[in-house]
């Protein structure tokens, strides 16, 4: 494992970005990053991973009682009704023959509960994915080049948990199959919990890591569940991420990677080099739980799944609902 110098992160990055660099991997007008590795054939192998019909959604509630506390003007949904039962019942909605029903809407920040972080959300010295300038890709119009509508058919195949909560957790004695916060998950530790769980990772795969740091946030409350320490992708993974050619990965955590990060003074590290040089998608704040228990039941822990971001015009990033078919 590569050994980091926590006072000179800037080196670091700048090493890693260049050594994980898929800019002009797939034309310089490309707008799906890693995606690319999710052909026809890769579905075929995720769709063939059906066999009992079971199904998980991966995804938070999205509700006024969910883990935003403000940071970064981050709130939590606020959904209000526009029309309810109460107004068909007082026949005050002017349909005739008895005709009545009920409408809402609903406000909030894209990226306040389960969801993925677009090719347009992080720039590295000022630079976006594919090597292009970021004030020329994110504008008050929204990201006008690589907006996150462009993902929308494309994310769905062969999903991959590791439950390294679980493995390394329980190894390192860790209560509940739960990594503390702070907790730098290397490669070392994604390939062992690999083959604890006889599952290989490789390209075009969307991969899962649980931490466990969800499940212990809703036994003792959410506290800086968004936007404080947590367990993650050490820095380190940053080439075993590009080396398996994963199609994006997606953690229980707000973040990602570990907070806090391992740099005396560097903010989202890990972010600085996989999105805006690697084109990989990222998802954060997932619900892997359930997923998580009936792979430990049966063993399997590879399965169809789909997880379409909505094609919101512009957007950097988008709420989600996995679903986990097996």
């Amino acid at each position: 494992m590569r050994v980091i110098n926590r006072e000179d992160p800037g080196t670091a990055i700048a090493e890693a970005a260049d050594a994980c660099s898929n800019w002009g991997r797939w034309g310089e007008d490309d707008v799906l990053g890693t995606l690319n590795f999710i052909d026809p054939a890769k579905r075929r192998e995720g769709a063939g991973l059906v066999r009992r019909g079971v199904s998980f959604s991966l995804s938070q509630t999205f509700d006024m009682d969910g883990p935003q506390q403000g940071w970064r003007r981050r709130t939590n949904p606020v959904h209000t009704m526009l029309e309810t039962g109460t107004d068909a019942a007082l026949g005050n909605q002017g349909f005739p023959h008895g005709f009545g029903g009920a409408d809402d809407a609903i406000a909030m920040p894209l990226q306040c509960s389960t969801q993925w972080d677009g090719l347009g959300h992080i720039f590295d010295h000022g630079r976006a994915w594919n090597g292009r300038a970021a004030e020329e890709v994110v504008t008050s119009a929204g990201d006008i080049v690589t907006g996150i509508e462009h993902m929308a058919p494309h994310v769905a195949g062969r999903g991959v948990l590791l439950d390294v909560g679980r493995v390394v957790g329980r190894a390192t004695g860790q209560p509940n199959g739960e990594l503390p916060d702070g907790f730098a998950i290397t490669e070392d530790h994604l390939a062992a919990t690999a083959e604890a769980h006889g599952v290989a990772v490789g390209r075009g795969d969307i991969l899962l890591v649980r931490t466990g740091q969800l499940t212990r946030a809703r036994r003792e409350g959410w506290g800086e569940y968004a936007g404080g320490a947590s367990p993650g992708l050490s820095f380190t993974t940053a080439g075993w991420l590009h080396r398996t050619e994963i199609a994006a990965v997606a953690t229980d955590t707000w973040g990602f990677e570990v907070r806090p990060n391992e740099f005396d003074n560097a903010f989202q590290p890990l972010h600085q080099v996989v999105i805006p040089h690697m084109g990989l998608l990222v998802g954060e704040m997932w619900d892997l739980d359930a997923l998580a228990d009936d792979c430990s039941r049966d063993g399997v822990y590879e399965f169809w799944l789909t997880a379409a971001p909505l094609p919101i015009t512009g957007a950097v990033g988008s709420p989600v609902n996995p679903v986990a078919v097996k």
